[in-house]
C-alpha cells in the first residue's frame, strides 16, 4: 500500500501544482488513500520532495532529482569544472584550478587511482599532483585532457 501511495503521490505533484500537505491529503483522498498529516509528512520525507516557487509566485512540491552518476562519473565532473590549467616540472604535474576547488580537484585525482600518481597536495588554486615516473607524466597529462575536453 505504501509503495503504491508513493507513486500516486509522485503522479499527483507531476500532474498538480500542490502546495501544501492538505492539498496533497484532499488529492489522495480522491485517489482512494486514506492518511493522516503524520504519514504525508514522512511521505514527504522519504520521497525527497522539495518545494519550487512556480512562475505564478506560488510554491508546488517537485521530486527531488537524485544523481544517478557512478562515483567515476562525479570524480570526473568534479576535474573538468575545476580545471583551468597544467603544467609539467620534472615528475611533479602542477593543476591550476578555480578558486576554493584545488581539494575536490585533488580528492577526485586521488580516487581515480591511476597507477601513475602517487598522491596530490592541494591549495586554494593549485594542486601538485607527485607522479611515480617522470616518463608517466605525459600519460597522466593525457588522462586528464581527455576529462577536461
Amino acid at each position: 500500500m505504501r509503495s503504491e501511495r508513493h507513486q500516486k503521490i509522485l503522479e499527483l505533484i507531476a500532474q498538480h501544482n500542490i502546495e501544501t500537505q492538505d492539498e496533497l491529503a484532499n488529492y489522495l483522498s480522491k485517489a482512494g488513500f486514506k492518511t493522516t498529516q503524520a504519514t504525508i509528512s514522512r511521505d514527504i520525507r522519504t520521497l525527497r520532495l522539495t518545494k519550487i516557487v512556480t512562475d505564478d509566485g506560488h510554491f508546488k512540491y517537485v521530486a527531488e532529482k537524485i544523481d544517478q552518476a557512478t562515483p567515476m562519473e562525479k570524480y570526473r565532473r568534479i576535474l573538468r569544472d575545476g580545471f583551468i590549467s597544467m603544467d609539467q616540472a620534472e615528475n611533479i604535474l602542477v593543476i591550476r584550478t578555480v578558486a576554493g576547488m584545488a581539494m575536490a580537484v585533488a580528492a577526485a585525482v586521488d580516487e581515480m587511482n591511476w597507477t601513475e600518481v602517487a598522491g596530490c597536495i592541494a591549495g586554494d588554486d593549485t594542486i601538485f599532483v607527485a607522479v611515480r615516473e617522470k616518463q608517466d607524466v605525459a600519460a597522466v597529462i593525457d588522462y586528464i585532457w581527455t576529462i577536461v575536453k
